[in-house]
């Protein structure tokens, strides 16, 4: 393959020419491929595999992560160890590209390798990589963590994944008519073209778009302007007209979130909540873009049980109850391999299963330990639960959670933490659930999308009413909802006693004894969530919106 003059390897759809370069920091594409961290990397994987499927005209640009986020290991105590291991890639095309990019005022050299659609069914994707002979030890080490703790490594990162994936589309004559910033780490990509179009900035605004993540402010990352600039963050760009561009009130920091939506012909947040709270945070500010939303999805085939939906489709109750059963003990399987627990395919199974952050309450359960118990414990409703999940590995808060609830799970047969929530073991733990459990913080959840993808292995959601939530229940008809409150006349501790004590009310009164009670209403419920999650909440229908709500839009 020419990689100097690379063209795209499949026919593209007419519906979806525009140009479009996809920047992201992590992928969830395979469990083969470990570039990724949490749900970040699952929309974008999905975001390719659904490109493909529609063939648009659209390439993904990341990095090559040496070492990954980390692996899930444990200590002789079970509790949570992080390891680092090198990964080792096979199916991965060198392109033999090579070029230099300017970090910390010092050439870097950058290495390419590409992705092909064939190998799992994705947008073709280039990953650039540092991790060359060329370079110094430290330029070398750019590569190697994703989300390195170092704050002038991580803006190394950002410039990496910005100025040089900008670079890359020039190496390969390819050109784009829309650079889709999915989150801010890219935004040095902004900064190149600039240089390159002499200053231009409505130039820049016809190809930049953005994609915001985090519903509240003080979560979008700022750094130290100095440092920023020292790193060669702004391809040479004064720091006064930095300053005038970024419009940020606070001259040490830089705000990346707030500089993209400047620089940006538009905007999306992740859910129609979401765009609404990411107006009224940003709306202070003057001249950012227009904010609209797109709510995220998960790809429907990677992630759906076949078996499953075709015996929903031929109301078979008999087949669908056993074919749900049969997956329930294949993740049971992992649990007796880590944990040494023997847990029953017939037993009403929650999990609480996605990133370890402080705001997702994994542990909210067990603010109530009588009530906790009595849930595992009750004579005539069995319960069992499993936790996954991984903690950033310097948040030692979330990494205390983590091991309290490995503790506790010591004195309960029915209770086990399992290590290694990558895209293999999330696919089996929704497989293997009969309940999804999400009780984020509102309104601090912008999406999320793992209970999209336990709704297509029926598995029913219990939520607190956040994200994506509230385009998709129907409580008792789909799903279960933690009733809202007035959260902003609330406490965290309110807050987090009004969920919990709601979150087993729900249990106690409604969802054990429907399971127990009257399995034709539960098997109703499954089925009605399969139905409502399939269309509106498969990648392809966000695919889709992209181009159409986005990308072809003007400035």
């Amino acid at each position: 393959m020419d990689f100097k003059n690379y063209v795209l390897p499949y026919e593209v759809n007419s519906g979806y020419s525009k140009k479009t370069a996809y920047f992201s920091m992590e992928f969830a594409i395979d469990q083969a491929l470990k570039i990724y961290s949490g749900g970040l990397g699952f929309l974008a994987g999905s975001h390719m595999r659904s490109a493909y499927n529609l063939k648009q005209n659209l390439v993904g640009i990341g990095i090559l992560w040496k070492f990954g986020y980390y692996d899930q290991a444990r200590n002789h105590d079970q509790t949570l160890q992080p390891t680092w291991t090198r990964k080792m890639y096979t199916f991965l095309t060198d392109t033999e590209l090579k070029f230099q990019i300017e970090i910390h005022s010092a050439k870097v050299w950058v290495k390419v390798f590409y992705l092909d659609p064939e190998i799992f069914n994705t947008a073709p994707i280039f990953f650039l990589s540092t991790d060359v002979p060329e370079n110094d030890h430290l330029s070398k080490t750019i590569c190697h963590r994703l989300y390195d703790a170092n704050e002038s490594t991580k803006i190394a990162q950002y410039i990496l994944l910005g100025k040089g994936g900008a670079r890359l589309l020039e190496e390969l004559n390819l050109d784009r008519d829309v650079y889709h910033l999915n989150e801010a780490h890219g935004l040095p990509a902004a900064f190149h073209l600039l240089k390159k179009y002499g200053g231009d900035l409505g130039k820049v605004r016809e190809k930049l778009v953005f994609t915001t993540h985090t519903p509240e402010e003080a979560g979008n990352e700022k750094h130290n302007f100095q440092m920023c600039y020292d790193m060669s963050y702004f391809s040479g760009l004064s720091k006064e007209k930095v300053k005038e561009i970024e419009g940020g009130s606070d001259p040490e920091l830089f705000n990346h979130s707030l500089c993209a939506l400047r620089l940006a012909r538009i905007a999306n947040g992740v859910s129609e909540l979401h765009g609404h709270v990411s107006r009224a945070m940003w709306g202070k500010y003057q001249g950012i873009c227009e904010i609209t939303s797109i709510t995220n999805a998960q790809e429907f085939r990677y992630w759906s049980d076949k078996p499953l939906y075709d015996a929903r489709q031929n109301n078979d109750h008999g087949l669908f109850d056993l074919r749900k059963k049969h997956i329930k003990k294949r993740l049971f399987k992992t649990v007796a391999d880590q944990c040494g627990k023997l847990f029953d395919p017939e037993v009403f199974t929650i999990v609480w299963a996605r990133r370890f952050a402080g705001y997702k309450r994994a542990d909210l359960l067990l603010h109530d330990r009588a009530r906790f118990e009595k849930l595992l414990n009750h004579p005539k409703y069995p319960v069992q639960i499993i936790w996954a999940g991984k903690p950033y590995p310097m948040d030692y808060s979330a990494i205390s959670m983590f091991n309290t609830l490995v503790e506790e799970s010591k004195y309960f047969k029915n209770m086990a933490v399992l290590t290694g929530y990558e895209l293999a073991l999330s696919k089996l733990m929704k497989q293997g659930s009969d309940l999804w459990l999400n009780n984020p913080r509102v309104p601090r959840e912008a999406s999320g999308t793992s209970g999209m993808t336990a709704a297509m292995n029926a598995s029913v959601n219990l939520s607190t009413d956040d994200g994506w939530i509230p385009e998709f229940a129907r409580h008792g008809e789909n799903s279960f909802v933690v009733p809202k409150a007035d959260y902003t006349e609330m406490s965290v501790y309110e807050q987090d006693r009004y969920d919990m004590q709601k979150l087993y009310d729900l249990l106690e009164n409604e969802i054990v004894p429907t399971y127990y009670e009257h399995p034709e209403k539960w098997r109703q419920i499954q089925w009605q969530a399969m139905d409502d999650v399939k269309d509106a909440f498969n990648s392809d229908r966000m695919a889709d919106e992209y181009y159409k709500k986005i990308y072809e839009t003007k400035p």
